[in-house]
């Protein structure tokens, strides 16, 4: 009896060490505080929504929760400091189309594996761009700025907030699928690219709801269309580009989480379905509704999967288009 307790043991022991972790370690986790890594500057969505549910986290959890701003290269920088972090559940990363979609297939030597290197967890929330005029500008619907780039290839600039942004990588489709040669203008951010728009130094820029709608509201910009398949609730009376006559065109920026590839299975579930408890509350869902993001339940499964169709979908306009980092 004594000799199969201890064989018993000495399964369970080596059943633990094949995740990398001792004994028990993920009965009790989490057992130390839990770091989000958010790969841009404080104050943006990304960040916003990562200290929203790091605060629920907390609670759910029972452990402290940090978030550490780790800025650069299109979020490249973070991601990858996650990509290289022990898989033990006390790395997370708040990553997004930008470092798992556009990047990946943009720049030529990213130190990562989007697919390979992370363990999805969650799509936490999708947020349509919309494209954009100047109040003073002709152009009253699509067609008409279509109409415009076609009789004259390359003279109209779009702007965005940066390079490998969901802004840049929108107008990019717009070329390539409604066959209207635009010039692309990459500022900082959204908030130099907007008031560019705004003063008349730009014509076109495509930019988030989030950012666009006051300005919108306030007339000092017109929305044309958005970039998902869908009308957007904040926008319900613009046309999709699709609508619009654009055919195929659905671009949506969109916000989820990972942990390094190796994190046991076990943490994955657990942190699915604490994430998906808070996402239902009625203050989170509320507070990511003013941010402009659209939750709908996925499963890591499901969430995989949409990660290589966006891949898919990215390289295709990345090589089709020419795109250059």
């Amino acid at each position: 009896m004594r000799l199969h307790r201890r064989t018993l043991i000495g399964v369970a022991l080596a059943s633990a060490a094949c995740f990398g972790l001792p004994a028990h370690a993920q009965d009790s986790w989490p057992s130390k505080p839990i770091k989000i890594v958010v790969p841009f500057a404080p104050g943006g969505t990304s960040d916003i929504l990562a200290r929203t549910l790091a605060e629920r986290l907390q609670v759910a959890l029972k452990q402290t929760v940090v978030i550490e701003n780790k800025a650069g290269a299109g979020g490249v920088i973070g991601a990858d400091s996650v990509a290289k972090a022990a898989p033990d559940g006390y790395t997370f990363l708040l990553g997004t189309i930008a470092s798992h979609a556009i990047n990946p297939v943009l720049q030529p030597k990213i130190p990562y594996d989007a697919t390979k290197d992370f363990a999805p967890i969650m799509l936490l929330g999708s947020i349509s761009n919309v494209l954009l005029v100047g109040a003073d500008q002709p152009y009253k619907t699509v067609a008409d700025l279509i109409a415009a780039a076609k009789s004259k290839p390359g003279t109209i600039a779009f702007g965005s907030a940066g390079t490998g942004s969901s802004q840049h990588m929108s107008g990019e489709a717009f070329k390539l699928l409604a066959g209207a040669q635009l010039t692309h203008v990459p500022y900082r951010g959204s908030a130099p690219a907007i008031q560019d728009l705004i003063g008349g130094q730009i014509p076109v820029s495509f930019e988030t709801v989030t950012v666009a709608l006051p300005h919108i509201q306030s007339g000092k910009v017109r929305a044309l269309a958005v970039t998902s398949a869908t009308r957007s609730r904040a926008l319900p009376d613009v046309p999709t580009m699709q609508e619009a006559g654009v055919a195929g065109f659905d671009v949506v920026s969109w916000q989820a989480f990972y942990a390094p590839a190796g994190t046991p299975p076990s943490i994955i579930q657990r942190m699915h379905r604490e994430l998906a408890a808070i996402i239902a509350t009625p203050d989170v869902k509320s507070r990511m509704e003013s941010l402009g993001l659209e939750h709908r339940p996925n499963t890591p499964e499901d969430f995989a999967e949409f990660g290589r169709k966006e891949l898919v979908k990215w390289g295709r306009i990345v090589k089709e288009g020419n795109v250059k980092p």
